[in-house]
């Protein structure tokens, strides 16, 4: 038995890893970066059903709206996602109308109920949606919380990042100056996830 404690409530890093592992398809595609975390840049971004905070089910990428998109995996008691939470208001604050920013909430540890109170609280200004099923983990091979993959307006993955050391301003200035190269992206968002 352990005798190390845990707050009730509060899933553990290797109950979280679990729960996605076991939610995650077994098969590995030609696709799957070397680190297995998130999808090739030019990768089409897949599209996955969610549920908006009234419990309707909606689009991913409907929600994104063929924009230049900034798509966050979440949770309320992620520490990361808490940490990584002022680059965010950030880019919202900045590139709000240029960009779809989307907070994908998680179903692990967490209710839809959860998610729209922390809404309630914080009004962030752009979109949550609750992944019920874990379709969009799935599809977007999000193994933890704090990823963030940023999506171009032609709707191809341009790259994907953990953590809160993400420098994702200079990543969408990047990216919005030059739609067509991710590498400056790509170079932004990798040196700051090696960290």
């Amino acid at each position: 038995m352990s005798t190390q404690q845990h707050l009730p409530g509060t899933p553990t890093a290797a109950c979280f890893a679990l729960a996605l592992a076991l939610a995650a398809p077994t098969a590995i595609t030609a696709q799957e970066p070397e680190d297995g975390l998130g999808l090739l840049a030019g990768t089409p971004a897949p599209d996955a059903q969610v549920e908006d905070m009234e419990g309707n089910e909606v689009s991913l990428l409907e929600v994104i709206g063929g924009r230049p998109a900034l798509i966050e995996f979440w949770a309320s008691w992620c520490e990361q996602c808490e940490a990584l939470q002022p680059e965010i208001d950030r880019v919202q604050e900045r590139f709000g109308e240029e960009v779809a920013v989307v907070a994908v909430a998680v179903a692990v540890s967490q209710s839809r109920r959860r998610v729209r109170r922390h809404v309630e609280r914080h009004a962030p200004g752009y979109d949550y949606v609750y992944d019920a099923n874990g379709e969009a983990v799935r599809a977007y091979k999000a193994l933890t919380t704090s990823i963030v993959v940023l999506v171009d307006g032609e709707g191809r993955v341009v790259s994907t990042g953990v953590g809160p050391e993400q420098e994702l301003v200079k990543a969408l200035e990047a990216l919005l100056q030059d739609p067509s190269s991710g590498s400056g992206v790509t170079s932004s968002i990798a040196a700051a996830s090696s960290s």
